[in-house]
């Protein structure tokens, strides 16, 4: 909307100085302090704002060139912090992959080392189990001291 009345203003000013334009070009004195000569002053104020406006339009685009030039800086810093934190979690997933996979090989170590133990400690079990058992059957085989007494 705000361009739609800019032109609405354009139009009507354009038609303000068709309208007046008699009164624009007509001559009059005029004094700049040290001299004094003759011209339409309607004409020469209306040069002015011509060229004022124009200068305006031209300050307007170099602050929008500036702009855009700072908002496609900041669009490619953007892009350029949001790769590194891309990598630096990449960075983190797979430190933390080596992490794991470490903790779970100290963990297997440590099982298959508890196993180890288990194994031992059952097979010193079950060698002293054996050892139990054969000395019971060596006993029951020779028989007890007393028995020879009695039977014989």
């Amino acid at each position: 909307m705000p361009l739609f009345a800019l032109l609405l203003f354009a139009v009507l000013a354009v038609a303000f100085v068709a309208l007046n334009w008699p009164a624009i070009v007509t001559v009059s004195d005029l004094s700049f302090g040290f001299f004094h000569f003759q011209a339409p002053l309607g004409l020469i104020l209306l040069g002015v704002a011509v060229i004022e406006a124009a200068l305006f339009l031209v300050y307007i685009v170099w602050l929008q060139g500036g702009v855009l030039l700072e908002a496609r800086r900041n669009s490619r810093a953007l892009a350029d912090a949001r790769a590194l934190a891309e990598q630096a979690e990449a960075s983190r997933f797979s430190e933390l992959k080596h992490q794991l996979s470490a903790s779970l090989a100290e963990q297997a170590d440590a099982q298959q080392q508890g196993f180890a133990r288990l194994a031992e400690k059952i097979d010193e079990s079950a060698n002293g189990l054996a050892a139990s058992v054969g000395e019971l059957e060596d006993r029951l085989f020779r028989g007890a001291p007393g028995d020879t007494a009695r039977g014989g």
